[in-house]
């Protein structure tokens, strides 16, 4: 659970923004960072603070079938990074609807998490002044950075991110060290491929050091 102070910080960032459309905000940063959570607790605060419609989504709901990740072995970091999210439906289905121009219809997600079957996606229409809250890995890539209106990123250090991630995801793999395994040859790997290369922090709006939870580090401004 985040802060009370974080939240009321961010709330405070958000409601700040004015657009003639949706305020779209997503929640950066790598596996295990505390995205999801973060994002709820902030939709929830939101929703607290404002009569303005927050509609909460998250991008492991726009995944590829797998079967349709062929440009890289699918346990590859390659795969895990450039293959996995549909893009064209991020920004076709949920970001261009809601952003500049748009008719301000989306749908929330287009499979189940682990992506092999097809969900009924209905279509809704956000208020003009509603607020999206997004989470999702890779999010400030160069295909997406553009389309948010405010940019958070949580920073955890590789080596927690393997600690933590090993420690949720043993619950659903055959064991910890499976779970470790996973994250040592797929998502570390591959999310240092999108820290080198888009360098996420100096894109974000705001950045949050969220290697303590109980304590976070809220620094405003890009790096």
């Amino acid at each position: 659970m985040a802060s009370s102070e974080l939240l009321s910080e961010l709330a405070d960032l958000v409601l700040a923004v004015e657009r003639p459309h949706p305020v779209r905000v997503v929640i950066d940063g790598p596996s295990a960072a505390g995205k999801t959570t973060l994002a709820d607790e902030l939709a929830v605060v939101l929703g607290e603070r404002t009569d303005r419609e927050v509609i909460r989504v998250g991008l492991d709901y726009f995944k590829k079938d797998p079967a349709l990740r062929t440009a890289y072995p699918i346990e590859s970091p390659e795969s895990y990074y450039y293959d996995t999210w549909d893009l064209d439906a991020i920004l076709s289905k949920l970001l261009l609807p809601l952003g500049p121009g748009g008719d301000r219809r989306f749908v929330s997600g287009m499979r189940p998490t682990h992506a092999r079957t097809a969900l009924a996606a209905a279509i809704e229409t956000a208020a003009v002044d509603a607020v999206l809250v997004v989470d999702g890995c890779f999010s400030m890539r160069p295909e997406l950075v553009d389309h948010w209106d405010l940019r958070i990123y949580l920073h955890v250090d590789f080596d927690v991110v393997l600690r933590r991630g090993t420690e949720r995801d043993q619950a659903w793999m055959e064991s910890a060290a499976a779970a470790a395994e996973r994250y040592r040859t797929r998502y570390i790997p591959g999310e240092r491929l999108y820290v080198d290369q888009v360098v996420p922090q100096s894109l974000a709006d705001v950045v949050v050091d969220h290697t303590d939870f109980d304590h976070p580090v809220l620094r405003q401004g890009r790096s």
